[in-house]
């Protein structure tokens, strides 16, 4: 079992992405830069949560499995929306 410690450490890096998010914002990049910066931080803040607040990193690869196939139906699925809207 994980320790405080190590959760404590992990919700403090989350914080520091989230804040780096804001900043990306307001720091005067172009904006494919600044689009591209906050979602690798999303995706990085992403695989913390569901690794460690959600417990994957413990559970049997074919949880992990069933997950990731789920995600990838759901970006599917919004694609195949986004399309036939426009």
């Amino acid at each position: 079992m994980t320790s405080t410690k190590l959760y404590t450490v992990i919700y403090v890096v989350l914080f520091g992405f989230a804040t780096a998010q804001v900043a990306l914002e307001f720091m005067g990049l172009s904006y494919a830069v600044a689009v591209a910066g906050i979602l690798l931080l999303s995706v990085i803040k992403a695989v913390l949560v569901a690794g460690y607040y959600q417990h994957l990193l413990y559970e049997p690869r074919s949880v992990t499995y069933v997950m990731i196939s789920g995600l990838l139906t759901a970006i599917a699925l919004t694609f195949a929306a986004s399309y036939s809207i426009t």
